[in-house]
């Protein structure tokens, strides 16, 4: 059952892949570099259940930690141009 839902994450990572490369814009190829690594950590997983390796999961909550960071600071980069943007402006 294991096997099979890792090849169906494969799958499914193949095709995240290629909407990646193929997005019309930036925030569609952020999306789909985010669902890479969504399914890079369920392979992770379930890779690491299929081995007996529980520390996998270990690996995959810090992965999914640094996708999310990284996800957000590309995202506010192309909104803002800059990573230090803090927010609104006071107003006078």
């Amino acid at each position: 059952m294991f096997a099979a839902a890792t090849v169906a994450i494969l799958a499914v990572l193949a095709l995240a892949t290629i909407r990646t490369l193929k997005g019309p814009t930036v925030f569609d190829r952020v999306l789909g570099a985010n669902s890479i690594g969504t399914g890079a950590i369920l392979l992770l997983a379930t890779v690491g259940f299929l081995t007996g390796r529980p520390e996998f999961l270990d690996i995959g909550i810090t992965y999914a930690l640094l996708n999310l960071i990284g996800t957000l600071a590309v995202l506010k980069f192309f909104r803002y141009g800059d990573l230090s943007h803090a927010g609104e402006e006071p107003k006078d």
